[in-house]
């Protein structure tokens, strides 16, 4: 399991031309209903059209009924922090929103519109963002620089009614505690009582370490690493979120805090980790290298370090891919079918402990013959710690618990989908 599967290299001529023909961009919108006729015409707009305007007038909650807010998700960003290639402006995020657009309607047939921003503070892009919500039924905020975007997530949060969700932070999250609860398991260890470095102390990291101790991780068991080295009691120079994480500890660099560690997740840059560093954890140990597209540590070197290691990365061309894709169109998808208020974390946790589960479950052909692997090599274990993306029964699953959660702590706006499996 240590031979490297090379994915299809992308060069930028053909990147180019696959966004520039035969129209430029990925996505367009669609008519639902039929304009062939004046009649037609009379419906869909003047003077048929000003029926649902006034249900909508009389009652907001019409507009579920009358227009397509109910399955529309905006995918926004200011391009402060897009992909791995910084601060590139909100023009030039356009391309990854459209690609987020893609991966929703293809995976979870959500309708979106990508709304880049520029902005010159928090504060406007806030304003900006909770102005134009009416349209749509759920907000997933992209590519937004930390601090900031914790600022910014909790102000819309707390002043719209519909979901709200940072991808880079919660997306992620979701997926790192669903393949670690699986790596514990299979290591035999205990997510309450292992050590787990933390490498990173942006978005991500932050908030997978807090789904984490929500899902049990003792939090002076975590250290986290950032460019300067272990988040310490006293350190100068913490924010707010930093300083969360800040414990009283003697270490202070990375390979220090490795030493007999259990656990690292990375979530940083490439090349950060030696293989050195991972021979001084203890033993059974859990790499998560999810630096894309060059990880924290070359996965074919770690696992040759040695024969107890379970290694996840980002990247496809390896087994544990930790890939966002896996919950957030699944996510919204549970969330918009019932209205939901808010993406809350008895929703997240919901969606973690359906893609646990469904690792551990037989492996349809249809998946193995996607990633060319055999039965045997696509079984629950060190090499099968996570579902795919292309597995077709994420939208099954994982929908229908975020659904429930959201009914049961009473954020759902109607009942639970009749299509859903039953309750």
């Amino acid at each position: 399991m240590t031979e490297k599967r090379h994915a299809p290299r992308v060069d930028a001529a053909s990147a180019l031309e696959y966004h520039a023909r035969p129209r430029p961009g990925k996505i367009a919108t669609a008519i639902t209903k039929p304009c062939e006729t004046q009649d037609e015409l009379s419906l869909a707009y003047t003077p048929g059209v000003a029926a649902p305007v006034r249900a909508i007038a009389q009652d907001p909650l019409a507009a579920y009924l009358y227009t397509g807010k109910g399955n529309l998700v905006a995918v926004i960003t200011d391009g402060s922090a897009v992909l791995g290639l910084g601060n590139v402006g909100a023009l030039a995020g356009k391309p990854v929103m459209e690609g987020k657009a893609v991966l929703f309607k293809r995976f979870a047939d959500i309708d979106v519109m990508d709304i880049e921003v520029s902005s010159p503070s928090p504060y406007a892009f806030i304003e900006t963002v909770a102005s134009i919500a009416p349209t749509f039924g759920g907000i997933n905020l992209e590519d937004i620089a930390a601090p900031h975007c914790f600022e910014i997530e909790r102000a819309l949060v707390e002043r719209l009614d519909i979901p709200v969700f940072h991808d880079d932070q919660h997306g992620t999250a979701i997926i790192i505690s669903a393949a670690l609860i699986n790596a514990m398991q299979v290591q035999q260890k205990s997510l309450n009582d292992v050590k787990i470095v933390c490498l990173g102390a942006g978005a991500a990291a932050i908030a997978s370490m807090r789904l984490l101790i929500k899902l049990g991780a003792r939090k002076e068991n975590i250290r986290m690493v950032d460019r300067s080295g272990v988040i310490y009691a006293g350190r100068d120079k913490l924010n707010s979120y930093k300083q969360e994480f800040a414990i009283d500890t003697g270490l202070r660099t990375l390979a220090e805090a490795m030493v007999g560690a259990d656990v690292v997740v990375g979530v940083s840059g490439p090349n950060l980790i030696s293989v050195e560093m991972v021979k001084s954890m203890a033993a059974n140990p859990v790499v998560f290298a999810l630096s894309n597209p060059d990880p924290e540590i070359d996965p074919t070197l770690a696992l040759e370090s040695r024969g107890d290691l379970i290694m996840a990365t980002g990247r496809s061309d390896y087994p544990n891919q930790v890939n966002n894709v896996l919950g957030f169109p699944f996510i919204f998808r549970g969330a918009l079918d019932v209205r939901a208020s808010c993406i809350n974390d008895e929703m997240k946790i919901a969606a973690v402990m359906a893609l646990a589960q469904l690792a551990h479950e037989p492996v349809p052909e249809s998946v193995r013959r996607v990633y060319r692997r055999s039965e045997d090599d696509m079984v629950f274990g060190r090499h099968y710690i996570i579902p795919t993306p292309f597995d077709p029964r994420l939208g099954e699953r994982v929908p229908p618990a975020v659904a429930k959660a959201a009914m049961d702590t009473g954020v759902a706006r109607i009942a639970y989908p009749a299509h859903y499996p039953k309750l």
